[in-house]
């Protein structure tokens, strides 16, 4: 049977980050749940517990949420209401469309003194004369049942009749337990007739739908076999379906047990012809390597010979989840697995798989792998030949450059500003001090003069 476990709780608690313990509302319903269990002690302040639509034959394992305010467990197989008794703040109790037919069983709601609404529609107890009279006496505190209003002269009625209501429901109830009894009973014989029924196909051969020898040999008679088989099985299906049963909780579980099984069975004739489909010949048994494409995507290969590379575009879908993609380069060709299926691509020449890297275009999605090609060494030493070339004129071209840059930044004729510097020769910056610079300045003139004579009197 299917339980409440650890991984499907914090699947549904992904609103409060996959966090169990502190959890205060959560989603279980449809997940075929056969038994409840294990939330008593994960989720100790939950508040709001949604149930519904399960195969949950029992309340229990629920006594210790003490701060549970809702509890929704409709369209189960609850045949009794018990062991609410701990959950001191319920206040709305949902079983709609269960089997409850022990009315007597509300009862164990008089400890829940916050129990403001319950719904107990489509059960058999609804049936039952009396059966509002009965519940409305029962628990004072409710203040609407089945979505009705409990008005006060509604349980004034109520608890006036109330001994006379409870002797009638006593006597339904037990008529229709004893019915229940023989619904169980039946329910057995039918499931042990069903056991009877399949160890006989199975000895006669009927039910093997996998018979991995026989189908390589008898194509055609496994075809004509498989027929009969999806013959027999539309008339058990037919059988199954148009016989009239009764709604009980077996019944009710019959019928999903068997549902369950019909799936089972198709996916494991499913199974072997998946298998068949993935055997792509990749390579033939010469080695020689094909081209395929059975994801049916557009593609483009670009010989890049400016960065001596080869680029390959593949156009995968937008909204693909990379973890799908699978990608291998070899040497002389390219494989890529796109959700299993193979692209593979012989490349026009010879590349280095090491070197070669796959991304994801973010607008397109396309897959973009750059693989550089093997002879790039050869390439590369004339390449780096010209490129000495180039940047040797270029260093030259700068240095030429820069040498211009710097004649424009110490010729004085470009600035604006006389030039500090030349007011005082370069030889006579060895003086000490400014006052003997001039001194200095006139009798290296004098000397400098050949033709100068020394007149006193001038």
């Amino acid at each position: 049977f299917l339980s409440v476990t650890e991984d499907l709780v914090r699947r549904r608690a992904e609103h409060n980050n996959c966090e169990i313990f502190s959890l205060e509302e959560i989603s279980l319903h449809q997940q075929e749940i056969e038994k409840l269990e294990h939330l008593d002690k994960w989720c100790r302040d939950l508040k709001i517990l949604y149930l519904q639509n399960n195969l949950i034959p029992k309340i229990e394992n629920v006594g210790k949420l003490k701060k549970l305010e809702y509890l929704n467990v409709a369209l189960n197989n609850i045949e009794r209401i018990e062991n609410l008794e701990g959950c001191e703040e319920l206040k709305k109790l949902d079983l709609t469309a269960n089997f409850i037919g022990e009315l007597s069983s509300v009862e164990s709601l008089k400890c829940n003194i916050h129990l403001k609404e319950l719904f107990l529609m489509g059960n058999p107890c609804t049936a039952f004369e009396g059966y509002r009279e009965f519940v409305v006496a029962t628990l004072h505190q409710l203040k609407y049942l089945d979505s009705k209003e409990i008005e006060r002269s509604e349980r004034i009625k109520a608890l006036q009749n109330y001994p006379e209501v409870k002797w009638k429901i006593r006597e339904q109830e037990q008529a229709y337990l004893l019915k229940r009894a023989r619904e169980k009973e039946e329910a057995q014989r039918r499931m042990q007739e069903r056991k009877d029924e399949k160890q006989m196909d199975s000895k006669l051969g009927f039910d093997s739908p996998d018979s991995p020898q026989e189908k390589p040999n008898h194509a055609e008679g496994d075809g004509e076999q498989e027929r009969c088989r999806t013959g027999e099985n539309d008339d058990e299906d037919r059988k199954f379906w148009e016989e009239p049963t009764l709604y009980t909780p077996e019944s009710r579980l019959e019928t999903h047990r068997y549902i369950e099984e019909k799936r089972r069975a198709k996916d494991n004739i499913r199974e072997p012809k998946k298998r068949e489909k993935t055997a792509w010949t990749l390579v033939t048994a010469e080695g020689k390597v094909l081209n395929m494409n059975v994801p049916k995507l557009h593609f483009s290969l670009k010989d890049d010979e400016e960065n001596n590379q080869i680029i390959l575009d593949l156009a995968v879908y937008r909204h693909l989840d990379t973890s799908l993609l699978d990608v291998d380069v070899q040497p002389t060709y390219i494989r890529v697995l796109v959700k299993g299926k193979p692209f593979q691509l012989v490349l026009p020449e010879e590349v280095k798989p090491d070197s070669s890297c796959a991304k994801r275009s973010q607008t397109t999605g396309h897959l973009v792998v750059t693989m550089p090609k093997a002879k790039e060494i050869i390439l590369a030493k004339q390449k780096v030949s010209a490129s000495i070339k180039h940047s040797d004129c270029n260093t030259q071209q700068k240095t030429t450059r820069s040498g211009q840059v710097e004649k424009l930044e110490v010729d004085p004729s470009k600035y604006s500003f006389p030039d500090v510097t030349k007011i005082i020769q370069e030889n006579e910056r060895t003086g000490q001090g400014p006052i003997k610079l001039q001194p200095q300045k006139v009798t290296d003139v004098k000397k400098s003069c050949v033709d100068f004579e020394n007149d006193e009197d001038v």
